[in-house]
């Protein structure tokens, strides 16, 4: 199995100061394929203040030429690595271990490898985060010994995808459509003039999404 590279604790951007962080909900964001931190810390605005939102960085370089970091390596349009999924996956949970401290819950917000890694979180613990949100993302083939366990559970996951995203294969696109229904209490929504991207009214629809997860966190 691939050794887990750490998160750098000192590029996560929080919305936060660890003073008035509390017993808040916590919203991890997970960026893209040759992103950063920032890209999805853009988007704190848009989403409901009572989280504190932290963005943290992947932990490994994409091959050149391509910049910023990735969660797992990427060979041709269908080859994935699955060792660094899981290993990147074990380093955000390790992660999230040392820093939620009395946060009342975890949820998991990600895009294209970031939602990959979202939906994976959930499979590796599928008690420990209390929802997950995969824009243009998805499930990861390869079976995860958590996933009968995930069935049971089924925490809330919001999954968004563009009808014009050219970039992930149609076959892991059949097969997130197949598995997360069947693992989770899918909310779905197909844009169809999006392509590889966040819209405003996708955005509009996490943001409901996530006032209806405080709602019912509150109970």
């Amino acid at each position: 199995m691939v050794a887990a590279s750490p998160l750098d604790p000192d590029a996560v951007l929080w919305s936060a100061s660890a003073e008035e962080r509390g017993d808040r909900p916590l919203l991890v964001l997970l960026h893209g394929y040759g992103s950063n931190e920032a890209d999805l810390f853009s988007l704190v605005p848009h989403l409901p203040e009572e989280f504190v939102v932290a963005a943290v960085r992947a932990p490994l370089a994409p091959r050149f030429p391509m910049p910023g970091y990735s969660w797992f390596t990427i060979d041709g349009v269908e080859s994935r690595d699955h060792g660094e999924v899981i290993a990147s996956t074990s380093a955000v949970w390790e992660w999230v271990d040392e820093v939620r401290r009395d946060a009342a819950s975890v949820g998991l917000l990600g895009f294209s490898q970031g939602g990959v890694i979202a939906l994976q979180m959930l499979r590796m613990r599928p008690q420990a985060a209390a929802f997950a949100v995969s824009l243009a993302g998805y499930a990861f083939p390869e079976p995860a010994d958590g996933d009968a366990e995930l069935a049971e559970v089924r925490p809330p996951v919001f999954w968004g995808r563009g009808a014009r995203d050219e970039v992930i294969p149609p076959r892991f696109v059949d097969h997130t459509a197949q598995w997360l229904p069947s693992h989770t209490d899918l909310s779905g929504r197909v844009y169809p003039n999006l392509a590889h991207s966040v819209s405003a009214e996708q955005l509009g629809d996490v943001r409901v999404f996530l006032e209806k997860q405080l709602t019912r966190l509150r109970g």
